[in-house]
């Protein structure tokens, strides 16, 4: 097929820019202007084109989109142009920036002017300063020709990269590119206007009434200071904390703070009252991320943003400022933005989630076939582990010990100590006091010694890493060591990168650190087994889409599940198929015991 390269030039100004506006805002902006375009057809001479958008448009269609994969340095923006304005959709979609986050890790600069330094293509120009604030017909011929000149060297750039990068990078993660820029590029997803209008009312009088209820300016609650003085004349004391950004002591005011959350159960119904209007009026996300929900809704329909490689550890992440990974799964207001996420008309959703992928992928990496066993039998893990736990018969387990059994399987194989595991039950409203928990980790670890002994073998691995050895892991060896890149490589042929990855004598002896955009990082064996088990089942969840791909449009994808988008007299067969895709395994992963759940609904909300 042909490889087309494009790159838009457009119109912008010091309020109407992508550093104000998200993509999705921008594009579909009446004040939106296409200055000129940059097309390269395979390896022949780039054309600029500038003029009119039906010029544009009628400049675009001279080329063969059908057959040809639409190349950009990110894509999102480009082809969603393309798209939106032009009515072009191409064969195949990819992007430079999406390769570079996978080649060279997420810990640097994936610009195309770094990217071109990096790889010694030449230099990115500087003409685009120079048209802040002009439309097409306040530049010169000359201007204009200088401008186009340097539309074509990023064009050529791009090119240049991709021509680097094509050889060796996976054929699978570029159809996986593609289905990502095509969740955001072409949408199908709705927003239901009327349910997110009378949420973002709702949102707004809970908190209202909160304030009216602790009888408190906004202000002063907003206020850690003028906060801490009101809790002091109630006689509570103001928790504090070490910052572990300055190093100093604060106030635990924050909403995963356990002695501030703790005080919405206080005895005095006013220190109730104003922890809870506190809570209520400082998080502003709900409130924001429901309007822009709205603005869009107004727009058009709903670009799904999903970042691919946005993570360490190759697993997608949210963009454009509406984080879809992170929306709240629990309460009536989670519920509601779930549910303002609809189907076209004559279409219906489908949610299918892997069950405790995570779990299952250690226990088999971890060659702990007592508990794949169970996973391939069906059984319940949690029951098992709380019945070890409690000392009880399996059919005598109760809800509560159940509970415990499966925080413990779902949270305690990273190598999670008692301090931190008897934490993350308290936030889950369960205290079982310190030599509970350490009781608990103990009895896990002795349970599970094959997984106790891969954090003790990933160690070494990091240890023998840092010493420029290699040491591969995992079952059959899976994970082998890339010396130069110092790295894992997994499976999909993409890596896991500890750069400079360094020993230093610490308080417990050898502490490992690697080197991050936000500082040196500690690594350790249990958190190698994390990252490790994090990316195979990133691994594992993009096989299974490309396989749901052949047949229905995946629209959205969201830690472990995915979301795809079929015609309503499919529902049934679709289910099967999504299913049957969802138990699919790569061939590398020959043993694992994969298993999903799966909702449908004409909302998102109504698919679990």
């Amino acid at each position: 097929m042909d490889l087309i390269t494009v790159d838009f030039e457009t119109y912008y100004d010091r309020e109407f820019s992508l550093s104000k506006m998200t993509t999705e805002e921008y594009v579909r902006d009446p004040r939106f202007e296409v200055i000129g375009v940059g097309v390269k057809v395979n390896n022949n001479t780039t054309e600029w084109a500038s003029g009119s958008r039906q010029q544009i448009r009628d400049f675009l269609h001279t080329f063969d989109w059908d057959g040809a994969m639409f190349l950009a340095h990110n894509t999102v923006f480009d082809g969603a142009i393309a798209n939106w304005l032009f009515d072009i959709t191409p064969r195949v979609y990819t992007d430079t920036l999406c390769i570079a986050r996978a080649v060279d890790g997420v810990e640097v600069s994936g610009s195309l002017r770094a990217l071109a330094e990096r790889y010694s293509l030449g230099a990115k120009g500087t003409e685009v300063g120079d048209a802040l604030g002009k439309h097409r017909g306040d530049f010169t011929s000359e201007e204009l020709s200088k401008y186009g000149d340097y539309c074509i060297n990023d064009v050529n750039l791009t090119y240049d990269l991709f021509k680097v990068f094509a050889p060796n990078f996976p054929r699978e993660e570029l159809k996986l590119i593609d289905v990502s820029l095509r969740m955001f590029i072409e949408p199908t997803l709705d927003l239901d206007l009327g349910l997110l209008e009378q949420h973002l009312t709702e949102t707004r009088d809970h908190k209202d009434k909160l304030l009216a209820s602790a009888g408190v300016a906004k202000k002063d609650l907003m206020s850690n200071a003028k906060f801490a003085t009101l809790l002091e004349g109630l006689g509570v004391i103001p928790p504090m904390k070490i910052s572990p950004t300055t190093g100093k002591e604060t106030f635990a005011f924050a909403k995963t703070d356990q002695e501030f959350k703790a005080l919405s159960d206080h005895e005095d119904p006013q220190v109730q009252s104003l922890v809870s209007a506190r809570l209520g009026n400082k998080s502003t996300l709900e409130e924001t991320r429901t309007q822009r929900f709205i603005d869009i809704s107004k727009r058009g329909l709903l670009p799904v943003p999903v970042k691919y490689y946005a993570a360490h550890t190759g697993r997608w992440g949210g963009d454009d400022k509406i984080n879809l990974q992170n929306l709240p799964s629990r309460g009536v207001a989670g519920k509601k933005l779930k549910k303002s996420i609809i189907a076209p008309e004559g279409y219906t959703l489908i949610e299918a989630d892997s069950s405790q992928i995570e779990a299952r992928v250690l226990a088999w990496l971890a060659e702990q076939d007592n508990l794949v066993d169970a996973f391939a039998n069906d059984e319940d893990v949690y029951i098992k582990m709380a019945s070890r736990i409690y000392g009880v018969p399996e059919e005598e387990v109760t809800s509560e010990q159940r509970f415990v059994g499966k925080t413990t399987i779902l949270g305690a194989g990273y190598g999670m100590g008692a301090v931190r595991f008897r934490e993350q039950l308290k936030n889950f409203g369960t205290d079982i006091g310190e030599s509970e928990a350490a009781r608990v980790i103990k009895i896990y670890r002795e349970a599970n010694r094959d997984i106790y002994n891969l954090w003790k073998a990933a160690q070494n691995t990091i240890v023998y890493l840092s010493r420029g050895d290699a040491l591969p892991l995992g079952r059959n060896n899976l994970l082998q060591v890339d010396l130069d890149k110092c790295a894992l490589r997994l499976p999909s042929g993409l890596l896991l990168r500890y750069s400079e990855l360094l020993g230093e004598q610490g308080e417990m002896g050898i502490e490992y650190t690697y080197q991050t955009r936000r500082g040196r990082t500690r690594i350790y064996g249990g958190k190698v087994i994390e990252n490790v088990c994090q990316a195979l089942a990133r691994c594992i969840i993009g096989y299974q889409m490309l396989e749901v791909s052949k047949k229905y449009k995946v629209v959205l994808t969201v830690h472990d599940s995915i979301v795809c988008c079929v015609r309503d007299e499919e529902v049934t067969t679709a289910r099967d198929y999504v299913e049957t895709c969802m138990r699919m395994i790569p061939q590398w992963a020959e043993g694992l015991p994969i298993d999903c759940e799966s909702g449908v609904g004409k909302s998102y909300g109504e698919c679990k």
